[in-house]
């Protein structure tokens, strides 16, 4: 019998997963362009990890390092744990004709967790930092924590999904990140005032550790395999008792809308996570109210990924369906904007709540600059998320726990640019309110919105075109 670390089970699971990425790469759509990307990709990262190194810094940057290291265990952690283990190199709904196994899943998983924009941005600042403080000769002991990190990541995350399976809290899985916390300190040591001896063996004990992870990983994830996933199959057998119809259409849509959100497992799972550790993480600092303006954002550019970069897909095969509904266009548009709203609202909310009970008393002009912020962002992420629906939508079963809207690097393409946009809209509205210069605030929040407002009109003017609106059901209902 074979077993999930036998060496001819590891050969078939390499050899599936290369017949697995050719696939992938052979289903592209634009070829050129995801080409241009990853080269964007490499030559973005190549210069985080030298030019920072050809620049005078202070020395108190050293202190960064131990946080910088400790972030992006935490990033990656929280995320592999959300996801129920990571992304998925193929969908749950195509892999049940295939016999791959969960250790070809698990290394698929491994190969497409650095395509995360929080993967990435908090990558590229530790290789900055590292290049700034350690120069490039330590950027070997940086990319082989990077590399034991994600391995620890996806084992916790897999341990989380058997404990999930088994009904049990999957969150006292974020124990067995502790050895990744651990090592800090003597990586930062070595990082920052290490020698060559001293950083070739922290590299030579990280990619042990990371090699031994990767294996834990593995098991991990075929114990998982072999229990049902109870979160997927309760929501999809549980019983929903009839309720009054509503008055009008679009509070009859709404209400599918609404239901198909929060009864989605990647959905109420990210939703949940995206406002609660940004929230956590400006309590435990103790974050200031000129650095919560900068916190909406970064939740709404997290919480429209999870399906707003595709809002049709929610529907699913059911799209077919609800275009047979004798419901205007523009009716459909307005309850699903809503709904996307809802939850850009809620999460935002949830994370200025738990940031204020240590920011202090804010200013008049502060308070009103979180405020704007909030709404401003979401003005943005919607009208964003309207337009890219319509311009590429994507064929997605969001009812596998790690199941994403758009493939990986469309992903992290998008990502970016919200995420580029609201934090410069966050700098704009604090610096703002940091000059007290309420009417400007006031103005350039009108300006913002205003844009936001036409942008979501174009975008419903264009959904009530039956011809585009043919082509976005033919790739969604597919």
């Amino acid at each position: 019998m074979r077993t999930a670390l036998s060496w001819p089970e590891l050969r078939r699971s390499g050899a599936d997963l290369r017949h697995l990425l050719w696939f992938r790469a052979a289903t592209v759509r634009r070829p050129r362009t995801v080409a241009v990307a990853l080269a964007a990709l490499v030559v973005v990262t190549v210069a985080a990890a030298t030019l920072p190194a050809a620049f005078a810094v202070p020395r108190d940057l050293d202190r960064l390092v131990r946080p910088a290291l400790a972030a992006i265990v935490l990033v990656a952690v929280g995320g592999a744990v959300a996801a129920g283990g990571g992304r998925e190199l193929l969908a749950r709904d195509p892999a049940a004709v295939h016999p791959v196994g969960p250790v070809t899943d698990h290394l698929g998983a491994l190969l497409l967790a650095p395509l995360s924009a929080g993967w990435l941005i908090q990558a590229w600042a530790l290789l900055g930092l590292v290049a700034a403080t350690g120069g490039v000769a330590a950027q070997p002991v940086t990319l082989a924590w990077l590399l034991a990190v994600t391995a620890l990541a996806q084992a916790v995350g897999w341990a989380a999904e058997w404990l999930r399976r088994r009904r049990v809290l999957a969150w006292l899985a974020l124990p067995l990140a502790g050895p990744g916390l651990a090592p800090t300190l003597p990586v930062a040591a070595v990082v920052v005032d290490g020698g060559a001896g001293a950083r070739a063996s922290t590299v030579v004990l990280l990619l042990v550790a990371a090699g031994a992870l990767v294996a834990l990983g593995g098991v991990l994830a075929v114990a998982a395999a072999r229990l049902a996933p109870r979160d997927e199959v309760r929501r999809e057998t549980r019983l929903h008792p009839a309720r009054p119809t509503p008055a009008s259409d679009l509070a009859m849509v709404r209400r599918i809308d609404r239901a198909s959100v929060w009864r989605s497992v990647p959905l109420r799972r990210g939703t949940l996570f995206l406002g609660v550790a940004p929230g956590a993480v400006a309590l435990a600092g103790g974050l200031e109210w000129p650095v919560l303006v900068l916190m909406p954002g970064l939740v709404a550019s997290g919480c429209v990924l999870l399906f707003g970069v595709n809002l049709w897909c929610l529907d699913g095969r059911g799209l077919l369906w609800r275009e047979s509904l004798p419901v205007p266009p523009g009716t459909v548009v307005a309850a699903r904007v809503w709904v996307l709203a809802e939850v850009l609202v809620g999460g935002g909310l949830l994370t200025l709540v738990l940031g204020a009970v240590r920011a202090g008393r804010p200013s008049a002009a502060e308070a009103l600059a979180v405020v704007l912020a909030l709404a401003v962002v979401v003005g943005q992420a919607v009208s964003a998320a309207l337009r890219w629906s319509a311009a590429r939508p994507h064929a997605v079963d969001l009812r596998s726990a790690r199941a994403t809207p758009a493939p990986p690097l469309a992903m992290v393409g998008y990502s970016i640019r919200l995420a580029v946009a609201t934090t410069l809209t966050g700098l704009l509205l604090g610096g703002l309110a940091g000059a007290a210069r309420i009417d400007l605030l006031l103005a350039a929040a009108a300006v913002l919105l205003a844009v936001s407002a036409l942008r979501i009109v174009r975008a419903a003017r264009r959904w009530a075109d039956p011809v585009r609106r043919a082509a976005v059901v033919a790739v969604v209902a597919a």
